[in-house]
């Protein structure tokens, strides 16, 4: 069986106690999405999408903030939060 056939696995490190966790920042970017006025669903997807932190304003520090988290970790809390609410 060739490694093309096999599942890959994708493990996530823990995060680091000091670092704002992927779930607050997104909460926060949201709400500075919100107060400018942005539709946030569609700005939050472009920045995942693109990694161009112009998606985001630099607002409440919210352009500053989810830079310091992984791209990969924001998806995984999306995936995860849908998952647990639609389960």
């Amino acid at each position: 069986m060739s490694s093309m056939d096999q599942t890959m696995q994708f493990k996530v490190n823990a995060e680091d106690a000091e670092k704002a966790s992927a779930k607050e920042v997104l909460l926060t970017v949201y709400d500075a999405l919100v107060e400018k006025e942005y539709n946030p669903i569609n700005q939050i997807v472009g920045y995942l999408l693109s990694g161009d932190p112009a998606f985001i304003p630099r607002h409440n520090n919210a352009r500053s903030l989810i830079r310091k988290v992984e791209r990969d970790e924001l998806i995984e809390e999306l995936v995860r939060s849908y998952l647990t609410q639609h389960k």
